[in-house]
């Protein structure tokens, strides 16, 4: 695991938001986000957390900490990749603080940690450990292509019965796969739609 040891992580930044995608939309929470990916995603917005030797390594305490001072009742760990780095120290302080754990991950690396929601959004460049769909609450795909719904169908097959499924389009294409979404939803009532409400709000 890459510049990254149990009590220090690589962090790229920080910061108390609103969760603008997914299952907890419009919720104050606490972000975490770790250096260091190796799933390359072309389109990736963050592509600045891919090395993670780019980063400080932070104190898991120093993590906890400010989390806890922000008041948010969330943490979110993403990246980059946050599963690369061993996360058990992590959760474990953010839950001792009474913040609830979520990670958001590609789910490539085996998922360390104890998380009250995994959202899993896999990617095809380097698809998820069986494990990691065994532990997804909520799966979210993002599609690029419109080849990418169907591919959503295959990734929907693999994780639990009671995983939450979104489609969220990705931002560069966003009024051309959001049509297709809208379709694809309608025929398959299982699945929901996720945008990404704080570039709209344009906020972190």
């Amino acid at each position: 695991m890459a510049n990254s040891r149990p009590d220090h992580l690589p962090l790229m930044e920080s910061f108390h938001t609103i969760q603008g995608e997914g299952v907890f939309t419009g919720q104050a929470s606490f972000f975490i986000r770790l250096g260091g990916c190796d799933v390359g995603c072309v389109w990736c917005d963050v592509k600045d957390s891919w090395d993670a030797s780019r980063h400080p390594l932070v104190s898991v305490v120093d993590m906890v900490s400010n989390a806890k001072k922000s008041g948010a009742p969330i943490a979110v760990v993403t990246g980059g990749e946050p599963a690369m780095h061993p996360l058990e120290l992590l959760t474990a302080g953010l839950k001792s603080a009474g913040i609830r754990t979520h990670i958001e991950t590609s789910g490539a690396c085996e998922i360390t940690g104890e998380w009250d929601w995994v959202c899993l959004s896999p990617k095809k460049f380097k698809l998820p450990v069986p494990s990691s769909y065994q532990k997804a609450n909520e799966l979210k795909v993002i599609v690029y292509h419109k080849s990418d719904l169907e591919w959503a169908l295959e990734q929907a097959s693999k994780v639990g019965p009671e995983c939450i499924l979104l489609l969220q389009p990705e931002w560069s294409r966003e009024k051309e796969m959001t049509t297709l979404i809208v379709d694809f939803v309608k025929k398959h009532q299982n699945w929901r739609i996720s945008l990404q409400t704080h570039k709209y709000m344009n906020i972190p």
